[in-house]
């Protein structure tokens, strides 16, 4: 989360965990249906680019990326996060001014049930990260629900976010380090349906063997962090930055 370079503008002493900052929990249920396009108001047939990011994530620069990649992925649908009457409005003028047909621009409605919101990610084909803010919760939440997170890392903590979920959960090949390698990765994932399918298979297996959902696994590292936090303090020392190593094996 804190690259080496950038501990010195921290006051705080740094604790790094061995894989993720994050915890999530394993426990969590997916609903078993899986509502239809049509019931989401996605089309029939036609990639779907998705994005349940908080709209106030979304800037002109990643909006452009966006709209570029609608306008060359024929039949294609970004599948938004819908909020606001406004907000949605907004987003769907400033698609008509970048020559994309507002329409292909979807709006999924809040859905209470976590189960159901977790189900209906399994209609959409890549999840597009927003940077400078990453998604957080909505990444672990589209990952456990079996759907590639593509995020761009920067230098700051919410930067980062994304990029530590996907390296805890065996996809370093998702975290792309500048805005154009996003934008070919994201065409190349939506025109080769062979590389997108081994990602998914790759996705699925890791959610199962990897870190990131072993909600026993970050316990264990997170109780090792307050006990050497504790020795460090027992020895009258002061608080210093460490790594915990990974105890996982």
């Amino acid at each position: 989360m804190v690259p080496p370079d950038q501990a010195q503008h921290y006051a705080e002493s740094l604790v790094y965990l061995p894989h993720s900052f994050q915890v999530n929990d394993q426990k969590r249920q997916i609903a078993a249906n899986t509502p239809t396009r049509a019931e989401c108001g996605l089309p029939s047939e036609g990639f779907v680019f998705c994005c349940f990011n908080n709209s106030y994530k979304i800037t002109a620069a990643m909006f452009d990326i966006w709209m570029r990649l609608l306008r060359d992925i024929p039949d294609s649908v970004l599948w938004l996060s819908g909020r606001k009457i406004l907000v949605d409005q907004n987003l769907r003028n400033e698609a008509d001014r970048r020559d994309v047909d507002p329409a292909r621009l979807v709006f999924a409605p809040r859905c209470d049930d976590l189960a159901d919101h977790l189900a209906r990610h399994r209609l959409g084909d890549l999840f597009l990260d927003t940077l400078p803010y990453n998604a957080h919760t909505t990444a672990s939440d589209a990952l456990w629900a079996g759907l590639p997170v593509l995020t761009c890392a920067g230098s700051s903590i919410a930067a980062r976010v994304a990029g530590s979920l996907l390296h805890a959960i065996g996809l370093p090949e998702l975290v792309t380090e500048s805005l154009e390698d996003y934008e070919v990765v994201a065409r190349q994932l939506a025109t080769d349906p062979d590389l997108l399918s081994a990602l998914r298979m790759k996705l699925d297996l890791n959610r199962k063997n990897e870190p990131l959902f072993d909600t026993d696994l970050f316990r264990r590292h997170f109780e090792a962090a307050f006990e050497q936090m504790w020795a460090i303090n027992q020895r009258g020392e002061n608080p210093r930055s460490f790594h915990v190593s990974s105890i996982r094996n």
